[in-house]
């Protein structure tokens, strides 16, 4: 099965090792994977900041850097819920709808992609400790993901996952929410990490990196016992002892 791989903004310049990884998880669930390097932004942010003639710039060179051939998969609900929906919003009536269409039928988050299209589910990863799992946003609302992850989590050896409290309430980050209301991001942010904690977990476990961002900047500044890792950095790690 061969699958283009999107790296979003946000791995790219700060969570490289994350795009890595998701080459190695889909290279072994057996896809063979091909990534074209002119590739930039799905044109989110300049949607989400309601400048949408911007963000129909970058979203017609999005259709052009990738094929309606094959599947497309990337480690980020929020990108992938941009593509599915907003496009909608950007190109119907456009020369390029057709092309739009074909793309946003291929276009997978990777928990998706690995249970419902390749169904494959064990990858032989090991991480020991106490996890909690937060729904992003996008994931849960435009693409409808809350088992997926949490189905491949539970074949991770030596991970224990416990539900959190109210694990579908935003992080906070919110894109330029953050930026705006500082004191209420922050504060989402503190919640949730303090939900974590009251679980005793080790890890709080996502899809996007956004909500990864935004609550690891809360646990370092004040130097909690308590990290965040993306859902593929999981799926990934122990190989080596394999």
């Amino acid at each position: 099965m061969k699958v283009e791989l999107f790296v979003p903004c946000f791995i790219d310049q700060l969570y490289p090792e994350t795009a890595f990884n998701t080459i190695r998880l889909l290279e072994k669930a057996g896809c063979e994977v091909t990534y074209n390097a002119e590739q930039t932004c799905c044109g989110q942010p300049a949607y989400n900041a309601g400048f949408w003639d911007e963000a129909t710039v970058v979203g017609q060179k999005f259709l052009k850097d990738f094929s309606a051939d094959h599947y497309i998969v990337s480690p980020s609900a929020s990108c992938i819920g941009m593509v599915k929906h907003s496009y909608n919003d950007l190109f119907t009536g456009s020369i390029e709808q057709s092309h739009c269409r074909s793309i946003q039928k291929n276009i997978f988050e990777i928990s998706d992609f690995l249970v419902n299209v390749v169904k494959k589910d064990y990858f032989g990863a090991e991480l020991e400790g106490i996890a909690v799992y937060h729904d992003a946003c996008s994931a849960l609302r435009e693409c409808k993901i809350k088992d997926e992850p949490r189905h491949l989590l539970s074949k991770v050896l030596g991970l224990e996952m416990v539900e959190v409290k109210d694990s579908e309430v935003c992080c906070g980050f919110g894109g330029t929410f953050s930026v705006k209301f500082e004191g209420i991001s922050s504060a989402m942010a503190e919640q949730k990490v303090k939900n974590a904690m009251d679980m005793h977990a080790d890890y709080i476990i996502s899809t996007d990196a956004s909500c990864l961002l935004q609550l690891q900047a809360y646990i370092d500044q004040y130097r909690l016992p308590i990290k965040t890792i993306h859902l593929v950095d999981v799926l990934t790690a122990g190989w080596g002892n394999i």
